[in-house]
């Protein structure tokens, strides 16, 4: 089983923090997040996980390694130019094998579990998401979801960052500079996008204050 990490981005939002420190590497509880990760993603089965890089990247690959005393095979996908999530996913897709994959975002801590995830989507689906119903932290929801489908673009549900792709989805695409959402979207229209929803914990961490508020959660757990 594969998965890919998403960790490329700046944490543009989590400046001054991430200045020096990759968002993926932040801490919580003082175990890096990024770690926390590769952690979860190996105890469900995961063998092999490939870590797109671009800000700040030796402080990944110098903490995670070659994944083995995580007993688990960890390769690295390195961007010279961001390719946001859907480039950087295509740029990556060689050291995948070009098989179905996991794919988790660099930027979120859940309790979700892994092992409840398909390995890959039903045919004739492209995608399998993880959604979770709309935080009230949340102004705006990204899709409306029934009977394991998503529907549309919606505000009822938030995306977690959290899929099992097909490779097809990307057939015939460059490796440049796009969103994984407009593949997404692109589903829906051909209802080939499949969901189930996690009514666990779930947090983004994209902002100091929604960081330093799951740091202080967790250390006091």
């Amino acid at each position: 089983m594969r998965a890919m990490i998403l960790a490329a981005g700046k944490g543009t939002r989590l400046a001054p923090l991430t200045d020096k420190t990759p968002k993926p590497m932040l801490p919580l509880a003082g175990v890096p997040l990024i770690e926390r990760q590769v952690k979860a993603l190996a105890a469900a089965g995961v063998e092999q996980i490939v870590i797109n890089l671009h800000h700040l990247s030796e402080k990944i690959t110098d903490h995670l390694g070659d994944g083995a005393r995580f007993g688990i095979e960890v390769r690295y996908s390195h961007e010279h130019q961001i390719l946001e999530t859907g480039g950087g996913i295509v740029k990556a897709l060689p050291l995948l094998d070009y098989q179905p994959f996991w794919l988790l975002n660099g930027d979120i801590w859940t309790d979700f579990p892994f092992d409840t995830l398909p390995q890959k989507p039903a045919s004739p689906d492209l995608a399998h998401l993880v959604l979770t119903p709309r935080p009230a932290s949340r102004a705006k929801g990204d899709f409306s979801y029934a009977d394991g489908r998503v529907l549309e673009r919606g505000h009822d549900y938030v995306y977690c960052g959290i899929a099992a792709l097909d490779p097809a989805l990307f057939a015939g695409i460059d490796p440049t500079f796009f969103s994984l959402r407009d593949l997404y979207f692109e589903a829906i229209n051909q209802q080939r996008l499949s969901a189930q929803v996690h009514l666990g914990q779930w947090h983004d961490i994209g902002t100091p204050e929604e960081y330093r508020a799951l740091a202080a959660k967790l250390e006091s757990a």
